[in-house]
């Protein structure tokens, strides 16, 4: 069944009319080909989620109905964003599009000192419209209910601003992985607990800058290995985000259910 995320819901959405528009209405009426009486799941980003019924279809809205709330959660138990050193060519675009598949809440570009890619102020809205775009169309391809938030770029100082917001934060380093640390993520990933936040910083191509990463550590915050393998900008977000999504979903859960 087709998932689609919404503008904000009235809180009486289950005895109105739902009437889409724009986007919704072309997708649905002449890309998808709905017709009355077929379903679809709608969400709007606070949580609600849930079956409704196309009632009737006019030149340029869609009109539905509430059938039953959804009855699962799709979303990981906390909030982790990912922060990425700028990366070249189109990896950010699939970091994203990954990532939100794999369940992060937020991704924060970072003009890393080491980024050979660098946007301008104009660049940097146009690239936000368009990740938040991927992140969108991710989020119900892959049955989210709620879709993550791109964040415009941040330099160091906006970065480690914004880290104040989270429990915990965690900086992928890989001279860590060439020293053969291995405890930390470990060790940050069974504490975890739902209602958590967790930041992952991680570098461009080329990596952290020492500076970069003392600024890190003075304001508290730990780097951690990913493994014993060097991973690239593209690889290294996912590898946390499955890393979260396995201690959380699978083997916390299987604890939880028995």
């Amino acid at each position: 069944m087709q998932r689609y995320i919404i503008p904000p819901l009235a809180k009486d959405y289950q005895m109105q009319a739902i009437i889409l528009s724009d986007d919704f209405h072309h997708h649905m009426v002449h890309v998808m080909r709905m017709k009355p009486g077929e379903q679809v799941y709608l969400a709007d980003n606070s949580g609600i989620s849930f079956v409704a019924e196309i009632t009737d279809i006019s030149a340029d809205t869609v009109s539905l109905k509430w059938v039953a709330d959804e009855d699962r959660s799709t979303e990981l138990p906390l909030k982790i964003a990912i922060a990425c050193g700028l990366p070249k060519g189109d990896k950010l675009e699939y970091i994203v599009q990954k990532g939100t598949e794999l369940g992060a809440t937020a991704f924060i570009p970072f003009a890393a000192k080491n980024a050979v890619v660098k946007w301008t102020a104009d660049k940097s809205e146009k690239k936000q419209q368009r990740l938040q775009k991927i992140a969108k169309e991710a989020a119900e391809q892959s049955h989210r209910q709620k879709e993550p938030f791109v964040h415009p770029v941040h330099n160091l100082k906006e970065l480690l601003a914004e880290a104040e917001k989270y429990s915990k934060v965690l900086i992928a380093y890989e001279e860590d992985a060439k020293a053969g640390e291995g405890s930390i993520l470990v060790n940050t990933l069974e504490n975890l607990e739902p209602g958590d936040s967790l930041l992952f910083v991680f570098g461009p191509e080329g990596g952290l800058t020492f500076e970069e990463l003392a600024a890190f550590r003075q304001a508290g915050h730990k780097s951690c290995a990913l493994g014993p393998r060097i991973l690239r900008a593209e690889t290294a977000p996912l590898y946390a985000l499955a890393a979260v999504s396995y201690e959380m979903e699978l083997r916390k859960g299987a604890d939880k259910n028995g």
